[in-house]
């Protein structure tokens, strides 16, 4: 950082610092090459804080993803021969390069997406923690030997898909695209990434780091948005496609995935309730609340607990010190400021979308206890800011309480009868996750039996667990990933049976 300029209170200049760090490629990779991008279609990558341009980048055509596909395709054979261990060890590499560059990637990311800085350090720990995770995990691709009754030989193993395509969104483009090439990798898959349209930089950095990590073909990358990802998943070489996204592109996914019966892992929406017990932990919970919202990356999570089921008991207590709490937690500021515990939204799209949802809200009656509007900060004025918004007086049936906003907008339901309760907390089309709050042992556990979630805490919320299977029910994906179940996502099964007949 030797010819980084220095503010006047003698801290790096971000700005300058941030423009020392970029990709230096901004174009496709496949084949362990740069490849040229024919065409005059160009994504605009813009810094959600500041409304800058920060790059300008290439949309993959059909050839172009059929020429990354058919470069995966090419190094499959030999990929999936290499020794278990010689492509842990690689993955191992990866996950240094990973920490060695961490603070750089969080900057790149926070710009590009909107997320506070600090917090994103912590992304580029957890993308090597999964590298070294599922490097863990090679030698347990294996099978098992099967008993017969005939003398005969009968044995299962596991082999890799193939093909691998690897789309994901915009709320945590790094980690994302760090971390989800470790399973199938780690399995003796190749993969096509595509990043997000709205945050592709972090994810060329990471390609530039690891571009002579592993052999040409084994990891690859298109750039591009819906048309891009709808061209990588129809290709008939693909052999399994792992979507983090909406519904709405999973259902896509699904359809086009269909027609050659390709294996799909879907990680996808959420309406994530929050029950709070009249005997819980009452500043915990609290706490609780405002973490599990996510006000942090705008509530841009798919885990986040944006329905608040509080009993009437404590309502009134509670929804006034939840918002004493917000109001000191969660300001919005530019995103690449380490002072900074809010950022902005990612895109134009998503700024629109949550307004909007605020204005539904209030047109169906919901009551308006703070945020809702963009901050009235000057220096906010070119970003996609909006303050950190509570609604009470919400009834189940309210579109806010239905329906994923993917915005700071976090939805308060008052509730006294248990049944009613859990009626109104599985009446949604979602079941990603539910955090619990109680000290009572029975309760905690009957009310996890009774959610129709695939992820719970109890006393707890947003934290995830490295080996803990994460993944929804309903509507809000199929699968599970983060654990040994994501490793066998990317395996078949084949039986082989040996007559011992003389």
């Amino acid at each position: 950082m030797s010819d980084t300029k220095l503010t006047s209170n003698g801290e790096p200049d971000l700005v300058d610092r941030l423009s020392q760090i970029m990709p230096t490629r901004l174009t496709h990779f496949w084949a362990g090459q740069w490849q040229p991008a024919p065409g005059a279609e160009v994504l605009e990558a813009i810094n959600p804080s500041t409304g800058e341009r920060l790059a300008s980048l290439p949309v993959a055509q059909a050839e172009q993803v059929d020429a990354a596909v058919r470069a995966a395709d090419d190094a499959f054979p030999a990929w999936s021969r290499t020794p278990p261990l010689e492509r842990a060890s690689m993955l191992r590499r990866a996950a240094v390069l990973i920490r060695e560059h961490a603070a750089d990637l969080a900057l790149i990311d926070s710009a590009g997406c909107g997320n506070p800085v600090k917090a994103m350090l912590f992304d580029a720990e957890i993308a090597a923690t999964q590298l070294e995770y599922f490097a863990g995990l090679v030698l347990e691709i294996k099978g098992e030997t099967l008993p017969t009754g005939n003398g005969s030989l009968n044995y299962t193993k596991r082999e890799p898909l193939g093909v691998v395509a690897r789309i994901f969104p915009f709320n945590h483009p790094f980690m994302f695209a760090a971390g989800k090439i470790a399973a199938p990798l780690a399995a003796g898959n190749t993969v096509v990434m595509k990043p997000p349209e709205q945050a592709p930089l972090s994810t060329l950095r990471l390609v530039e780091l690891l571009a002579e990590v592993f052999p040409p073909g084994v990891l690859n990358c298109v750039l591009g948005g819906r048309d891009t990802g709808a061209a990588l998943v129809a290709h008939p070489k693909v052999a399994a496609i792992g979507l983090i996204g909406s519904v709405p592109a999973g259902r896509a996914v699904l359809a086009a995935a269909a027609h050659d019966m390709k294996h799909t892992l879907l990680e996808l929406g959420g309406k994530n309730a929050m029950i709070v017990y009249p005997d819980a932990d009452f500043d915990k919970a609290v706490a609780g609340a405002v973490r599990g919202m996510n006000f942090t990356w705008c509530g841009q999570s798919c885990g986040s607990t944006s329905r608040l089921f509080l009993h009437e008991s404590i309502h009134d207590r509670f929804v006034q010190a939840l918002i004493t709490r917000v109001a000191i937690e969660h300001r919005p500021g530019i995103a690449t400021d380490p002072a900074t515990t809010m950022g902005a939204l990612a895109s134009e799209a998503q700024y629109r979308r949550s307004l909007e949802y605020i204005k539904i809200a209030l047109q169906e009656g919901a009551n308006l206890a703070c945020g809702g509007k963009h901050p009235e900060d000057p220096t906010l004025k070119q970003g996609y800011f909006i303050e950190p918004t509570v609604f009470t007086e919400v009834r189940p049936d309210m579109r806010i309480a239905q329906e994923e906003v993917f915005g700071p907008v976090l939805s308060v339901l008052k509730w006294s009868d248990e049944d009613e309760l859990l009626c109104a907390v599985n009446g949604v089309d979602f079941g990603l996750t539910t955090s619990i709050w109680t000290r009572d042992l029975v309760t905690a556990h009957s009310t996890a039996d009774r959610v129709q979630a695939g992820y719970i805490w109890i006393n707890d919320c947003s934290s995830h667990f490295i080996g803990a299977p994460f993944g929804g029910y309903k509507r809000s994906g199929k699968g599970r990933e983060e654990s040994r179940d994501e490793l066998f996502e990317f395996t078949q099964i084949k039986n082989i049976n040996v007559s011992m007949a003389r």
